[in-house]
């Protein structure tokens, strides 16, 4: 089947059963597309690493709609991680032998109880935050200000999306406006201290590609994003993340919807990467979503594929349980392992 005729099932992708049918089914030009698992061949069943991680969504509420975002976020998205659920996640916490504490979304400002919740993050033994932010959420509304200066008060290491140092790509990917907005945003976290040379306030930027192909080289891209933002704006920032957009939600969608399915999925697979199986975020890292549910990683957490353990929500957490499982893995996989691998953290090999 053609990936011209699979267009016409774009319609049908709306909810995460059916895209993950739709990865697994073969329905690849004369159906010859290695699997996933017969890839990692000696390395199945993947299994993690110590915990390092733990990632938490704090919703799917946005104030932005972008392109490629693989949560479906946006401001009509009404998933938001309640009080109760956030309590499991604290008591999770305290018998955590993870250092990291990455809070995501959706934008994860909106929930209403970010703040209280990284505060007791903080008592309860948390040093190491990382709050993945859109930056346009700090300066959407007055009561998001003063948000520099409360990352900077719990040392919040802040790692922001910002599609491309030029207006036309970004806005074309995020929405008008976005690209000026990220701007100011960025200005006020460097007066805050944030991306400063000496500073201990960490700003990272996160770069996806705008299309169906791979990130270039971080380090060279990541050397093209310092020289513009400097020269044009005089934004200083620490690190950039490339991530590789991987084919699961809208992403997906825009694939099959502009025929490119099949050749990204095989671009994907001929990138494969063995080296980068050993440093892939689901190794180090547990995904829990906006209801507590836990996942291998957030992509798993979108396709709806909850970890293999007898343990499956916050409530019941239980590490030793959790390490001893098998990490699922599904086509999806191949965007983490494709040329340098992809990961939270950018590139992995």
């Amino acid at each position: 089947m053609t990936t011209k005729s699979l267009s016409a099932r774009n319609n049908e992708l709306s909810d995460a059963k059916k895209q993950l049918e739709f990865l697994s089914s073969g329905l690849f030009a004369e159906g010859e597309l290695p699997t996933f698992r017969d890839q990692l061949k000696k390395q199945f069943p993947l299994k993690p690493k110590a915990l390092e991680i733990l990632q938490i969504n704090l919703g799917y509420m946005c104030n932005q709609v972008c392109s490629h975002c693989h949560v479906d976020a946006g401001p009509d998205r009404k998933e938001i991680m309640t009080i109760e659920t956030m309590q499991h996640c604290l008591e999770a916490i305290q018998k955590t032998g993870a250092h990291t504490l990455d809070l995501t979304g959706g934008a994860p400002e909106m929930n209403p109880n970010f703040r209280w919740f990284v505060e007791e993050a903080a008592k309860a033994g948390i040093k190491d935050f990382i709050v993945r932010s859109n930056l346009t959420i700090i300066v959407a509304n007055k009561k998001y200000y003063d948000l520099p200066e409360f990352f900077k008060k719990h040392n919040v290491h802040v790692v922001s999306s910002l599609p491309f140092y030029k207006k036309e790509k970004t806005d074309k990917q995020r929405g008008n406006g976005v690209f000026d907005k990220s701007i100011e945003a960025l200005q006020m976290l460097n007066a805050a201290g944030y991306g400063i040379e000496n500073s201990k306030l960490k700003l990272d930027l996160v770069y996806n590609p705008s299309g169906a192909f791979l990130p270039k080289n971080q380090k060279a891209m990541e050397s093209d994003f310092k020289k513009a933002l400097k020269e044009d704006f005089d934004i200083e920032f620490n690190s950039l993340f490339a991530i590789t957009n991987l084919p699961i939600s809208r992403f997906l969608e825009y694939l099959i919807a502009s025929e490119n399915y099949e050749d990204y999925m095989y671009e994907l697979i001929n990138a494969y990467n063995p080296e980068a199986v050993q440093n892939v975020m689901c190794r180090n890292t547990l995904s829990v979503s906006w209801d507590g549910w836990l996942y291998d990683c957030d992509f798993n957490q979108m396709l709806e594929l909850k970890v293999n353990s007898n343990i499956k929500h916050i409530s019941d957490y239980d590490e030793k349980e959790i390490q001893n499982r098998s990490i699922i893995t599904s086509q999806h996989c191949y965007g983490c392992t494709a040329g340098a691998g992809s990961s939270c953290q950018g590139s992995v090999a």
